[in-house]
């Protein structure tokens, strides 16, 4: 009787693929608590820490995630016990760096309403003015704002590969009838009400009285602004920090490195001169504009201890204000203020194609 013989079945073997995919995670996992943890000591303090300080920073949520749910893919048993607790201390750390606004996701809790006397202040960084765009879109763009306080940067050109001046404040002027016009370097402040004091802050401090454009315009990244509001100044400063790095030139020549090594103790001046003139000052304030800076990065530590960020007035989850076609993954303009001066509202608004960064629309007033 001929018995049918059973198939061989060939012994287990444990799969590669799994082991493999499970070291790639733990190896990312641990790469990326290196860079925050070196981040938190880092930044701010070492030169070099600006430029991994560029990348997004939702970043800092994201990427635990994305390790999360490989590591629920690929992982098992004792692995999955301990590497998904460490991803989610990991994205609890990283969660005030990523620069994303919580308070969006949550029903009411907005500013109340605002006084009559509230004022509207527009902060924007208008890439090189109109020298780019077509000037009679540029200027209804910004009448189209309708603000009483106007914070403006980059009123210069770029041509052959340097910031050059320019002057277009005579059209300025011509419209906006009425308003008070304060200019220094590339910094412009337009206001509706009278203009009692500028006084010069941080490098700006050097004399004037003979020195180029372009020593103006290297001391002067910050801008600050006497207003006589019905009867109560409100200072307001008007901020460009220099950018941290030359675009134009090679990540692979020392040329490139230099730039980022000078350029640091400039950005920590000009830092250090508009934390110590706004704690000084005994008016209510506004502090807007270009930062150069995101919130991953150590450099606004000082101001974001001092003075309350904006940012709980604005019902955006994602507040980038500059990106990378067209994606604003990166907040670099911030604004702030002290408890005299409350936040009604706070939004990004469009360029309309006239700038690379977001305009700040606020209305404030002063605190009873």
């Amino acid at each position: 009787m001929n018995v049918p013989l059973k198939p061989v079945r060939a012994p287990n073997r444990p799969s590669r693929e799994r082991p493999r995919a499970t070291r790639l995670v733990i190896g990312a996992a641990v790469a990326w608590a290196l860079l925050v943890a070196l981040g938190q000591l880092l930044s701010g303090r070492w030169w070099l820490w600006l430029l991994p300080d560029l990348m997004p920073p939702p970043a800092f949520v994201a990427v635990p995630l994305v390790l999360s749910a490989l590591a629920c893919a690929v992982t098992r048993g004792r692995t999955r016990r301990w590497l998904l607790p460490a991803l989610s201390v990991l994205l609890v750390a990283g969660a005030g760096r990523a620069g994303l606004h919580w308070g969006a996701l949550l029903p009411g809790g907005g500013p109340g309403p605002a006084p009559a006397h509230a004022l509207k202040v527009f902060s924007w960084n208008t890439l090189y003015w109109d020298t780019t765009d077509d000037p009679d879109a540029f200027h209804r763009h910004l009448r189209s704002k309708d603000a009483d306080v106007y914070l403006l940067q980059e009123h210069l050109a770029w041509e052959d590969g340097k910031h050059k001046e320019i002057d277009r404040l005579a059209r300025l002027r011509a419209e906006f009838p009425g308003y008070h016009l304060v200019a220094r370097g590339e910094l412009v402040t337009l206001s509706r009400h009278p203009v009692v004091a500028a006084p010069p802050v941080g490098p700006g401090r050097a004399p004037e009285g003979s020195a180029s454009w372009r020593e103006r315009f290297e001391w002067n990244k910050v801008l600050r602004t006497d207003v006589d509001v019905a009867g109560t100044v409100v200072s307001f400063y008007n901020v460009h920090v220099p950018v941290q790095l030359d675009i134009e030139r090679s990540w692979f020549s020392p040329a490139f490195y230099g730039v980022v090594r000078d350029t640091d103790p400039v950005r920590k001046e000009h830092f250090a001169a508009l934390l110590s003139d706004a704690r000084a000052n005994p008016h209510p304030l506004l502090i807007s504009g270009d930062f150069n800076t995101t919130p991953a990065m150590g450099d606004l530590k000082g101001l974001r201890e001092a003075f309350r960020d904006t940012l709980p007035a604005s019902s955006s989850f994602l507040p980038g204000t500059w990106g990378v076609g067209g994606l604003p993954l990166w907040r670099l303009d911030w604004t702030f203020t002290d408890e005299d001066l409350r936040v009604h509202r706070y939004a990004l608004a469009s360029a309309a194609g006239l700038s690379d960064h977001k305009g700040q629309e606020l209305v404030v007033s002063p605190a009873d």
